[in-house]
């Protein structure tokens, strides 16, 4: 599969979730991330159909953004409203 994004895209959502390129920890830019490495591995997935190790590797991207939606609506409800809004998450 090689790398998911390129360091340039991952810096342009720090900087956009995270408020800074190096603010790697912000709980919003984490999700982002994490939303765009979904996105790249389904389109994958829908190419690939029997990629199973792809599959697991989805699921577990999918479980950690879900255990850190749930740690944000937690703890902030407003900014995990908006964050789902603007990622296109439902839920």
């Amino acid at each position: 599969m090689g790398v998911f994004l390129t360091e340039e895209k991952k810096k342009s959502i720090f900087k956009t979730y995270g408020g800074d390129e190096k603010n790697t920890g912000h709980t919003e830019a984490q999700i982002a991330l994490l939303h765009e490495k979904v996105k790249v591995l389904s389109d994958h997935l829908r190419r690939n159909q029997k990629d199973n190790h792809c599959r697991k590797n989805l699921l577990t991207l999918v479980g950690k953004r879900k255990r850190l939606l749930r740690y944000l609506a937690d703890n902030d409800i407003e900014r995990y409203r908006e964050l789902i809004a603007e990622l296109g998450i439902r839920k």
